[in-house]
């Protein structure tokens, strides 16, 4: 190896030990990178070593100029404003009135429950996009009652972590937008095309959930002592659907139709998810102060590590990291599908220790080039990609997702009940990838339909 691929390689070691110590994300990204910046300047200057890296510190002029484009990004503004949507739809009191509904319309049948949080789970990704807030709020609202009704603990937990995830991938979601942001592309492109894979990942959970709930009675059973359905508990529970689905249709429909920006979207989202917080009456200058607060700290937390994941890739790509990550996957003897196969078993793994977001800015761009080059869409390779790294909220030991149900959940569920509850989960996943690659037109065919 020539010296500059031993600083890559010893580059990405040191961020991933650093990152075993629980020094922040951040602080790690743009450490290493300023270290291996000194490393290769001075190394040339007294070992002579030939890295062609920018030897009269040029370097730090290239950070400031790198992060001012980040941060004079149009497109990232979209972020805020959809974290600030998903946090205030939190407190509207939709979320409440929707679970109320759907136990009392679903909740006679064996699995019911579950399936009534799935299907609230795909509504709130629909017109969120925030995980963490999605899997707090179901927990919350569901675990109780499906405990009580005497659900197995495992089986509940799965329901709700995966249900709560699904935000991520269902447009609008913020990952999209960030993948977006990183290769360059369509944020309207990257949505629609991940419309279908998130949607069908829905219906392979609840598939699961009825066909578990029928052979496996024990698994979720069914209430006898709800009453019966009425056309007044039908229209209910139909009246409680309409504001989310006008949320949902003017944020995407706006974006699919070509009316509106993805940053214009996201500001009509936010408004509207306000004027909904408003009719329910939850609308108070407290709600408005702490939703502000949380959108603040969040989007300061996901800038931070954008920060510091666009100083590592300017340091990775002066060392030539991204030559020698192509050449090392394109001399792998699998070819073309081989290769991004396995791309896609490292982002799996890589799940299991890191969050999406370091593997969104920090691997995405180094293989997504030569993925292209290798002949496929670069749309449909980022949407495969998006659905790989959902997995990372769902894979212990950093499964963000559980941690955040097992920070609500009723005591006597252990993280044991949660970690053997989400297995069959991530398998379905896993399904999910293998159909995208499988059929790319489940990710290429809306957009080329629209455009």
């Amino acid at each position: 190896m020539e010296t500059n691929e031993i600083l890559v390689v010893t580059m990405l070691v040191s961020f991933i030990a650093l990152i075993f110590t629980g020094i922040p994300v951040a602080w790690a990204l743009a450490g290493v990178s300023i270290a291996f910046s000194f490393i290769a300047i001075y190394g040339f200057e007294w070992f002579n070593w030939d890295t062609y890296f920018l030897t009269d510190f040029r370097i730090f002029g290239i950070f400031v100029q790198r992060i001012w484009g980040q941060m004079s990004n149009w497109i990232l503004v979209a972020l805020p404003m959809f974290i600030f949507m998903g946090l205030m739809l939190e407190r509207s009191g939709v979320t409440e009135k929707l679970m109320e509904n759907f136990i009392q319309l679903f909740g006679r049948f064996r699995g019911g429950l579950a399936l009534g949080v799935v299907l609230i789970g795909i509504l709130l990704a629909a017109s969120t996009g925030i995980v963490g807030a999605s899997v707090v709020l179901l927990a919350l609202l569901s675990m109780p009652i499906m405990l009580k009704q005497g659900y197995n603990k495992g089986f509940a937990s799965g329901v709700v972590a995966s249900a709560g995830t699904l935000g991520i991938l269902i447009p609008p979601s913020i990952m999209l937008i960030i993948m977006a942001d990183q290769m360059s592309v369509s944020v309207g492109n990257l949505f629609m095309g991940a419309l279908i894979p998130g949607l069908m990942l829905g219906a392979f959970y609840i598939i699961y959930i009825v066909g578990a709930a029928t052979l496996f009675k024990k698994l979720a059973p069914a209430p006898t002592d709800l009453p019966p359905v009425t056309l007044k508990l039908v229209l209910n529970t139909l009246l409680a659907v309409i504001p989310p689905l006008l949320l949902i249709f003017a944020v995407l429909g706006s974006i699919f139709f070509g009316i509106a920006t993805p940053t214009e979207a996201a500001g009509v989202g936010a408004f509207g998810a306000t004027l909904l917080a408003a009719a329910n009456g939850r609308l108070t200058l407290a709600v408005l102060k702490d939703v502000g607060m949380k959108t603040t700290l969040t989007t300061s937390f996901i800038f931070g590590i954008f920060l510091g994941a666009t100083m590592f890739a300017v340091v990775m790509r002066q060392l030539g990291g991204d030559e020698f990550i192509t050449q090392s996957l394109r001399s792998l003897p699998f070819g073309p599908s081989g290769v991004v196969l396995t791309i896609l078993f490292i982002a799996f793994l890589a799940g299991f220790f890191l969050d999406w977001l370091e593997i969104s800015l920090i691997m995405l761009p180094l293989v997504a080039p030569v993925v292209v080059l290798l002949g496929f869409d670069q749309i449909w390779f980022i949407v495969l990609f998006a659905v790989v790294l959902q997995t990372s909220f769902l894979t212990p030991p950093v499964g963000f997702s559980l941690f955040y149900l097992k920070g609500v959940a009723p005591p006597s569920v252990t993280i044991i009940d949660i970690y053997k509850g989400v297995i069959p989960f991530v398998l379905l996943q896993m399904l999910a990838v293998m159909m995208v690659f499988i059929f790319p037109q489940l990710v290429l065919w809306l957009p080329g339909r629209l455009l």
